[in-house]
């Protein structure tokens, strides 16, 4: 397919300058395939435009291999060892096929995939119509990374009697559990037997895997298309991504926060659906049940619904089934980060976005009062004019609090993955006379130095930052110029989540002429870069006060993601950072060595170091007995931590004189507020923010 350049241009978008490439196709008397124009398409934009474009060679080739077969058959149990190495004559000629717009590896991967898949069908309805020998002692291993694939049919069917009678042996412990409540609760009650039972499970994982191949055989060959794309895209960076067509727009309504559902945004880890950020205020966020990591298994619609095992499921399918009419309840079974399993009802509802607003509270401290202002999001909309926006509700928050004569203010950046770049510069504004914010670099250019240019503080007293692993982007943004002009404590984790690069969603028809929609392509296209001149990228932002929390150990941050772009660090800006604080250093080191004394973050800590040892076992006995007393014994365990994050905070807190007008004539605001009030007492973490705030003493003052 040729193509040429019609006009490069530059575009101020939601954070920063954009380059697009707009080109057409030269139109021959056959059209070329839409596969070769699309992957045309991407390739173009990926190294015209990624701020870091990769070399499309052979270590390339052999990365998309791996992850293409990975995403296929994530679990080994559809292709032989035999497949593999014959899929090896393509293992350094991807390369080559993508730059000449070829296809064989793709096609000759995802025909044998649906060859496997239809062979392995009879396989497993064989294995189930027999009941499973739950003395016979063996294990299982879950861990693709050190199973191997089959050698023969003989081996691929006993991977599936495995993977079968762990999803039998899981739900019998499950019923059997549920027969023994039943009968405490009512003598009456007449238990099943144990081979009703047994047959029960057995009937019930037969229908879990009918209903995956269900929506195997319903698969598209243009999502499996999809799929082998975003293997290329991938090998760019973790960000950059292509969205089909019906992926975009699902994305758009299903995640975006802005339909009825449960409020949680999810993503696809090689067939599970993983929980990656719940909505703040969102019906999951308000449930509590519901964590970032947590795994979804199974979805039944209602209390009394048949669950659907939704492993090995398309995102967007599962999301259909998650998501659903206001007031109607959806019961997720979830893989919690410990290895235990819980069931979660959650009433859906409409999402609003005024629960990721910005907002204010006050408490009292040794006669104090002290402002704590909740910020979920760099929020901005440029398509419509006097749209609320996340610095000029903080401009507000912070006036209105001063009017109630606060004396320190703590924002809490807690779980805020980002936003817009030019609130949070603004954001910075309020607290900084004037001066650099954050450089922000295009590939091969010099850094652009982004400056507070309204001269005054709004607020010149002490100020508290609160972070933890999932404060990301824009917020480590704000947390960095913060901390570089030593403005602000930073306290919370060790680190922020470390994503220190910017994406701008490419819709591809609009710079190719094609009659079909082809999606769009989310392309990492700047880097961030603190005024001290390091990067944001991986590193993130370190706390100044660290406090354990259950995610210390866990791997959630942007250094744990494949291929991502790797630190490095530019020229300073000039800034002046002279001492703000006169005991700035001393408070540190006292709330430090506190905090390191404090028995409930040791206890928080062990929680961790635990949560992160049953993260790597992936190894699970599959006698009935085994498997049973493996998981009391976690659940033993787990309820030791039940009540680890538990807190009874000695402060009350208050919404703002404003807030409280508004709150008589808006039950609903009245009790989002009482949820949060409440949350806020229970949370050692804020507790300790304050304690901080407390001690601050500005210079001058």
């Amino acid at each position: 397919m040729k193509k040429y350049i019609k006009h490069i241009y530059v575009l101020t978008l939601i954070i920063g300058l954009s380059v697009f490439y707009s080109f057409n196709t030269h139109q021959t008397n056959k059209d070329p395939e839409r596969d070769q124009i699309l992957i045309e398409a991407l390739r173009f934009i990926l190294e015209k435009g990624h701020y870091e474009p990769k070399m499309i060679d052979d270590k390339f080739s052999e990365a998309v291999f791996k992850n293409y077969i990975e995403d296929v058959d994530p679990y080994k149990r559809y292709f032989l060892a035999s497949d593999i190495a014959e899929f090896k004559k393509y293992y350094h000629d991807i390369d080559n096929q993508i730059i000449r717009r070829k296809f064989d590896f793709f096609k000759e991967v995802t025909d044998t995939f649906v060859l496997r898949l239809k062979e392995s069908k009879p396989i497993y309805q064989e294995i189930l119509k027999n009941k499973f020998d739950y003395d016979k002692k063996e294990s299982i291993n879950l861990d693709p990374k050190t199973t191997e694939y089959p050698k023969d049919l003989e081996a691929k069917k006993d991977v599936w009697r495995k993977h079968l009678k762990f999803s039998t042996v899981s739900k019998l412990t499950d019923d059997l559990k549920d027969e023994e409540a039943k009968s405490k609760e009512d003598e009456n009650y007449t238990k099943l037997s144990f081979d009703e039972l047994e047959k029960k499970a057995r009937e019930k994982t037969l229908d879990n895997i009918e209903d995956l191949y269900y929506y195997e055989d319903k698969t598209p060959e243009n999502d499996r298309f999809s799929i082998f794309l975003n293997c290329i895209t991938a090998q760019f960076d973790p960000h950059t991504n292509y969205l089909a067509p019906d992926m975009k727009k699902k994305f758009d309504s299903s995640m975006a926060g802005s339909i009825e559902g449960i409020g949680a945004r999810l993503s696809d880890e090689r067939g599970y659906t993983k929980i990656v950020e719940l909505v703040a205020g969102g019906p999951a966020y308000k449930q509590g049940d519901l964590e970032v990591g947590d795994i979804i298994t199974k979805v039944a619609q209602g209390v009394d619904g048949e669950p659907t095992n939704i492993v090995g499921m398309r995102l967007t399918d599962a999301i259909e089934l998650i998501k659903g009419k206001k007031g109607t309840t959806v019961v997720l079974t979830v893989k919690k980060v410990d290895n235990t399993y819980k069931k979660i009802a959650i009433v859906r509802d409409i999402v609003e976005f005024e629960d990721t607003f910005v907002k204010s509270t006050t408490t009292i401290k040794d006669g104090k009062k002290y402002g704590i202002i909740d910020l979920p999001k760099f929020y901005i909309d440029f398509t419509k004019q006097g749209q609320r926006n996340s610095a000029k509700d903080m401009r507000k928050e912070i006036e209105e609090l001063k009017k109630e004569g606060i004396e320190g203010l703590v924002i809490d950046l807690r779980n805020n993955g980002g936003g817009s770049l030019s609130t949070a510069i603004d954001i910075a504004g309020l607290f900084i006379d004037k001066g650099p914010v954050v450089q922000v670099k295009y590939k091969d250019n010099k850094p652009d130095i982004k400056n507070d240019t309204d001269s005054g503080l709004l607020w010149d007293g002490p100020l508290v930052i609160m972070v933890n692993e999932l404060s990301a982007s824009a917020s480590e943004i704000l947390a960095a110029a913060m901390q570089d002009y030593k403005r602000a404590i930073i306290i919370g984790s060790k680190q922020t989540y470390g994503k220190g690069t910017v994406q701008n969603v490419i819709p591809i028809n609009q710079y190719l002429n094609y009659s079909e929609d082809l999606g769009a392509l989310k392309l990492t296209i700047q880097k961030f870069y603190r005024i001290n001149g390091g990067s944001t990228q991986l590193k993130g932002v370190s706390s100044d006060i660290v406090m354990p929390d259950r995610y210390s150990y866990l791997d959630i941050a942007e250094r744990e993601l494949e291929a991502p772009l790797n630190w490095d660090q530019i020229e300073k800006a000039k800034y002046n950072n002279s001492d703000y604080y006169t005991n700035f250093n001393e408070v540190v080191t006292d709330m430090q060595n506190s905090i390191n004394k404090n028995t409930q973050f040791n206890k928080i800590d062990s929680y961790a170091k635990w949560l992160k040892k049953n993260q790597n076992n992936l190894t699970y006995p599959l006698t009935l007995k085994g498997y049973q007393e493996e998981q009391e014994a976690l659940n033993k365990e787990a309820k030791e931590y039940k009540d680890i994050l538990k807190y009874n905070s000695p402060y009350t807190f208050y919404s703002p004189t404003y807030e409280k007008n508004l709150i008589k004539v808006d039950t609903i605001l009245g009790d989002k507020r009482k949820f949060w009030h409440k949350s806020l007492h229970d949370d050692i973490y804020v507790n300790e923010a304050i304690e901080t705030l407390s001690k601050l003493k500005v210079a001058n003052k």
